[in-house]
């Protein structure tokens, strides 16, 4: 059986086979301890600190402010509790958004709940878009941190980060972004977009699953949330994994050599050759998420009349997602697109269409032919 057209970039990525060869030799032989002084942990920690310099290569920070972490979700927690526990004796304030992924809410949720933070929630607009302004107005004396993703995984919809950082600057609040979804997909330079902690995963850019990292600018204050011995700077214990760091490292090395060639004006392209097709194919769909300020990569669509779930479940010959999650057995719509102010009819026919680098055209418009059919033959049956 053929395998299924690949459009879920956005929830993983394959291992790039450069990663891989990166990888391989430190699963293999090269299997020392970096903390060793022999000359098996030699080669790991020369390979760890290559490592850390092409990860800060990326986004343009020296390498000492890059912290390895286990996933993204840890990178998150790290930056909003390290941070959040560091300042406890200058505030008790959080600032984010109503769309931001689960590991941002539920860690400032957890903080509510059982230390008794407070957390200001910001609304966005139809497109998904922060306003600065509602930044600077929730800001208060006691605000000890911001944190608002600089791209959203649904609708890809990019925040205007550096104009926040702007006014989180100007208030002295620290400002951390989750920029799971952008790093390597388009540039994430720490220095443009202002910010003091941003996070990066792997395995959203052709690393393994399993692996993470924390940008934090110096002289920025955060309590250790793993404690042992001295690793990552003190920031974070335990043995390096480094066949995952040099993964990390090797992935961030390609996603950089990719946006210098333009790879993601070829990305743009099909994501934008997929949107006419489906436009043409289907009376009356929309868009959902900013039409300009928006991941090259990601393309998400209500279908008029469908339901995503039941349409991608109709259509084997792509994998994609919705966006929405299961409750209690019932599909609800998803909450960003709630947010948004999208109704909850058009909420439930989105799908989320998501473009890899591997991505090729005969393969958009097999995908849109596809969808077109799936949509056309339900038609019928009404």
């Amino acid at each position: 059986m053929e395998r299924p057209i690949y459009l879920d970039y956005n929830a993983t990525t394959p291992i790039a086979p450069e990663v891989l060869d990166a990888m391989l030799p430190f699963l293999r032989e090269q299997f020392g301890n970096p903390s060793s002084s022999h000359a098996y942990g030699a080669a790991a920690h020369d390979a760890v600190v290559l490592a850390r310099s092409q990860v800060a290569g990326l986004i343009g920070c020296q390498p000492d402010e890059i912290v390895f972490t286990g996933a993204g979700s840890e990178a998150n927690n790290l930056a909003i509790k390290g941070v959040a526990f560091a300042r406890r004796g200058q505030g008790d304030h959080l600032i984010t958004s109503a769309v931001e992924h689960p590991a941002i809410l539920n860690a400032c949720r957890y903080l509510v709940e059982r230390f008794g933070y407070r957390l200001t929630v910001l609304p966005v607009d139809g497109h998904g878009l922060v306003d600065p302004d509602d930044v600077a107005r929730a800001i208060e004396p006691r605000t000890v941190l911001i944190t608002i993703m600089h791209a959203n995984n649904e609708v890809g919809t990019i925040q205007p980060t550096a104009e926040i950082a702007e006014v989180a600057r100007q208030h002295g609040v620290p400002f951390h972004t989750d920029a799971a979804q952008s790093v390597g997909k388009i540039a994430a330079r720490v220095d443009e977009l202002g910010i003091d902690l941003l996070t990066i995963v792997g395995h959203k850019l052709y690393a393994p699953k399993g692996i993470g990292a924390l940008y934090v600018r110096s002289g920025t204050v955060l309590d250790s949330l793993v404690h042992g011995a001295g690793h990552e700077g003190g920031r974070r214990a335990g043995t390096e994994n480094v066949p995952y760091m040099v993964a990390l490292g090797a992935a961030c090395a390609l996603a950089g050599d990719r946006l210098a060639s333009g790879g993601v004006g070829r990305t743009q392209a099909l994501a934008d050759r997929l949107h006419a097709l489906l436009q043409d194919g289907v009376p009356g769909l929309s868009l959902n998420g900013h039409p300009e300020r928006r991941l090259p990569n990601t393309l998400n669509v209500s279908l008029p009349g469908q339901d995503g779930e039941e349409l991608l479940a109709r259509t084997p010959a792509i994998a994609a997602s919705t966006g929405s999650a299961c409750h209690a057995g019932r599909t609800e719509p998803s909450g960003v697109l709630l947010a948004m102010g999208i109704a909850r009819e058009r909420a439930l026919g989105a799908v989320r269409l998501s473009l890899g680098y591997q991505t090729t055209a005969s393969e958009i418009e097999t995908a849109a032919t596809a969808l077109i059919q799936s949509v056309r033959v339900a038609a019928g049956r009404r």
